[in-house]
Parts: C-alpha cells; sequence; structure tokens
C-alpha cells in the first residue's frame, strides 16, 4: 500500500501540462441523451470551479496547489472520465471543433511558448454566450482563475477546441 501511494505522489510531481511522458486511457462516453452528457458536463464545470483562488503547483493536482492539465483532468476524473495528463496528449481527444460550435465542458488549447510551436496549455469551457468563451484554467502567475478568450494574450495564444463528452 505505501509503495502505491508512493508511486501515485511521484507520478503526480512528475506530471506537468506539459512535460511528463506519463501515458493514460481515455475512457470514451456515449451520448445516450444529451440530458445524461449535459449533467456531466455541469458536475464537471462546477467541481473545476471549485478550485478558483487555488494556487499554481507544477504537477499539481490538489487544493494546495494546481496546474493546467492537472485541473482538467482532476475534474474529468470527479465523473469518471480519465483523459492524459498532459495538455498536449489530451488534444489528441475527443473531436476537434470550430469556435463558433463551442460550449460548456468543451477543451480549449494554447501555444503560450512562442519558442516551441506545440500545445502547452488547456482550459475547461465554463461559460459560452454570443461569440464570447469563459474558461477555467491555472497560470503560473495567478492560479486556478477564469479567463475569456476575448482577452488578447489568450486569443493570441488560442489553437483549437475539443469536446471530450
Amino acid at each position: 500500500m505505501k509503495r502505491i501511494i508512493l508511486i501515485c505522489l511521484l507520478a503526480a510531481a512528475l506530471a506537468s501540462c506539459g512535460t511528463s511522458r506519463q501515458s493514460s486511457k481515455t475512457v470514451v462516453i456515449e451520448k445516450n441523451s444529451k440530458n445524461i452528457s449535459g449533467k456531466k458536463v455541469n458536475k464537471i464545470v462546477s467541481h473545476a470551479k471549485g478550485f478558483v483562488g487555488t494556487r499554481y503547483k507544477f504537477g499539481g493536482t490538489t487544493r494546495k496547489g494546481m496546474d493546467c492539465s492537472g485541473l482538467v483532468y482532476v475534474s474529468f476524473q470527479h465523473e469518471n472520465i480519465t483523459l492524459p495528463r498532459m495538455s498536449r496528449e489530451m488534444a489528441t481527444r475527443g473531436t476537434r471543433i470550430s469556435l463558433n460550435q463551442v460550449s460548456e465542458g468543451d477543451l480549449v488549447f494554447f501555444k503560450t511558448n512562442k519558442n516551441r510551436k506545440v500545445i502547452n496549455h488547456v482550459g475547461l469551457v465554463v461559460e459560452s454566450k454570443r461569440g464570447s468563451v469563459k474558461f477555467i484554467h491555472s497560470t503560473s502567475s495567478r492560479g486556478v482563475i477564469i479567463s475569456s478568450l476575448n482577452e488578447s494574450y489568450w486569443n493570441d495564444a488560442f489553437v483549437e477546441v475539443r469536446r471530450v463528452i
């Protein structure tokens, strides 16, 4: 039991938005009804919002500290949906959709490092109204916050939207 806990702690410490090599299987959710998936989305978003104000911690997945992919990972895990732990691997899951189709629960991906042209940041859409998209994510400077795609920094770094459920 102690080994399992030690391995879990070590894996969490090594995981981050885009630097870990940890792989994970994805659970596919069938859309039997919009009502069931809608309830799951609401629970995922609500769980994520519970982390607002949590400080940033590289590889973090708890209220003591959280990184961007950790926030998305634990929010989906709360509803028994397993995603990869890294943002660039998350960007290979689900279905790519256009920005005008975005809805609550979708994942937004960014390239924030101009020197490396890879996805290194992820957020969870918490609101989409008339061209205004708000998403929750964890930043190294401000921790877990809700931002808008209308902000020039995020708009410039935006890459794609993916729907997992």
